[in-house]
């Protein structure tokens, strides 16, 4: 038998937490996003924010006013309350373990105990996340990863532990399936689980390629997008979307969880010009400035020699226009750019073996 979620609360309204957030709202369901007190007037500001980037016009997280009027926004100081009576309580905060396991000991103790608690973790298996916690909170604890942007990505990554029960599972199956129109992918408790494991490792070296062999975003994003099956983003762009200093997180996890033997360790070095891009603000679209940024009409590129911006043109040829209707395989009959094209292949094919692999080891 399955629970009834009839009240949601979302904890972190910064990119992720605020889409659930507007997902469960679109779904009818009331649901309150929480953030941490801010300092000034207005001390629901992070919370606030959050719910203003649902409203973007080119990326609308939010279907209509009545569901915005189902989102209460406050914080975890002086609303944490409102968690008490809630079905489902989301996790959306920054990827750090510390943070999430004194949110965990905080919601054992101040939520009703058919409460289900899910983490949006990326990468971090339910193990760790739970590790010292109560078994009955392990019970009733899963993982729920969204992708971004969370209204139109409909894949779900739902994890369970050891513990989790199964009708905490049946639950945020249905309903992630019924009623937020998720495609929900059941995924073994592993680091990066399914999606990230391959996909967090290709960009990552789309990203290393590209500083090595000096592409702009421009010519790396070109071919690291629609010509190779993959969004139009590319890898610049897709770091942009994703949040630069949320993906410098995410890679610190895996570097902190897979063995010392993982190929992936050979593309996660911190790159120096990036470190720099974060303690400048620019961690991409939610800062309206990263890789690319916008000013009224037009979309401008950073340089990697140097950090400032220009003009931003997609790169269009006949080759990649062609690569993008028959496939990737004709971008590998040219010389341009054919070592970066080559590498990514290969990478990629040999995470997804390998990773197979791992799962094969698990069955």
């Amino acid at each position: 038998m399955t629970n009834q979620i009839k009240k949601v609360g979302v904890i972190g309204a910064g990119t992720m937490g605020a889409g659930i957030a507007g997902q469960v709202a679109n779904a009818g369901v009331e649901v309150w996003l929480l953030d941490l007190p801010s300092e000034g007037e207005n001390v629901n500001s992070l919370a606030a924010k959050g719910l203003e980037r649902l409203k973007d016009p080119d990326m609308p997280g939010l279907m209509s006013k009545e569901a915005e009027s189902l989102i209460r926004i406050g914080n975890t100081r002086d609303h944490f309350h409102e968690l008490e009576d809630c079905d489902w309580i989301a996790e959306a905060v920054v990827e750090r373990l510390d943070i999430k396991q004194a949110l965990y000991q905080k919601l054992n103790e101040g939520c009703k105990e058919s409460t289900i608690i899910t983490s949006n973790t990326s990468t971090i298996p339910i193990s760790l996340l739970t590790k010292g916690m109560p078994k009955k909170f392990c019970e009733r604890f899963a993982i729920t990863h969204f992708f971004n942007p969370v209204r139109f990505m409909r894949l779900l990554e739902l994890v369970r532990g050891e513990f989790t029960r199964d009708e905490v599972i049946d639950t945020l199956d249905l309903f992630s399936e019924k009623i937020l129109g998720k495609g929900v992918v059941s995924c073994s408790d592993t680091p990066g689980f399914l999606a990230n494991r391959v996909g967090v490792f290709a960009i990552q070296c789309a990203l290393h390629k590209a500083f090595e062999y000096k592409l702009s975003p421009t010519e790396a994003d070109a071919f690291f997008g629609r010509p190779l099956g993959l969004p139009k983003t590319g890898v610049f762009g897709l770091y942009d979307l994703i949040g630069i200093d949320l993906m410098a997180d995410v890679v610190k996890s895996l570097v902190s969880i897979l063995p010392e033997n993982d190929a992936f360790h050979k593309y996660s070095s911190q790159i120096k010009f990036m470190s720099k891009m974060i303690a400048n603000g620019q961690t991409g679209n939610k800062n309206e400035k990263g890789f690319y940024k916008q000013i009224g009409d037009e979309r401008q590129v950073i340089d990697l020699s140097n950090g400032s911006y220009g003009p931003h043109e997609r790169l269009k040829t006949p080759l990649l226009e062609e690569a993008e209707k028959l496939g990737s395989l004709l971008l590998l009959k040219t010389q341009a750019r054919m070592v970066f094209i080559y590498g990514m292949l290969f990478q990629k094919r040999s995470a997804m073996l390998l990773l197979w692999y791992q799962r094969s080891l698990m069955i």
